[in-house]
């Protein structure tokens, strides 16, 4: 009688350790297909096969999967607040976001009041000096060309110069604020990807 029962103990044992190696395969397939995707651009999708496919992984790839779908998450929320995971890549994340701020969101309004009251100020205020110099060279004659027509009664010419000097100072400010939240934005990117490097996690979604 316990000779049937060892063998069948035996053969569950086998069936399981064969089956692990194929479980772990899976898993790495499936993560790498989502990391692929997030790579693309889809986030949305990756996060969604993440999910899916970590509630049938190892103990390992689960915890890899929760992770990743949290970051990716993160970064399409642009969102500063770090994942919480008890594993290995959580204690990687929490020492980096503790070495690492999070960059400030743009104040691409002050900027933009800057560049709407005196014309190069809002590049300047970025730190970018050509374009500041750029700016002002482009509206400045033209506001003082402006003035001059005023001044000298000349209806049309003064309409004229107006026009142009609104456009090229409406351009102006355009481009301080696009400035000031693209650099936003290309902030916060290097220090998503410095996140998800120093999680350890597998792969690179970008």
């Amino acid at each position: 009688m316990m000779l049937p029962r060892l063998v069948a103990a035996l053969l569950l044992v086998v069936l399981v350790s064969a089956q692990a190696p194929q479980a772990d395969a899976d898993a790495g397939d499936a993560y790498r297909q989502a990391i692929a995707l997030a790579a693309q651009g889809r986030d949305a999708e990756a996060v969604a096969m993440l999910a899916g496919a970590a509630e049938l992984a190892p103990a390992v790839w689960n915890e890899r999967m929760r992770v990743a779908a949290q970051l990716l998450t993160m970064r399409t929320m642009q969102g500063v607040e770090l994942p919480s995971a008890n594993g290995l890549n959580g204690a990687l994340i929490a020492t980096y976001g503790q070495m690492h701020a999070a960059p400030q969101a743009a104040d691409a309004r002050f900027t933009g009041i800057l560049a709407s009251i005196f014309p190069g100020a809002g590049h300047a205020w970025l730190g970018r000096w050509h374009d500041a110099g750029i700016a002002a060279l482009m509206v400045w004659p033209m506001l003082l060309l402006t003035l001059w027509a005023w001044r000298r009664h000349m209806g049309p010419l003064t309409v004229f110069f107006s026009l142009i000097t609104l456009w090229l100072w409406s351009g102006s400010v355009f481009s301080a604020v696009s400035l000031a939240e693209r650099g936003a934005f290309e902030a916060y990117v290097l220090w998503w990807q410095g996140l998800w490097q120093a999680s350890g996690l597998p792969g690179r979604p970008w």
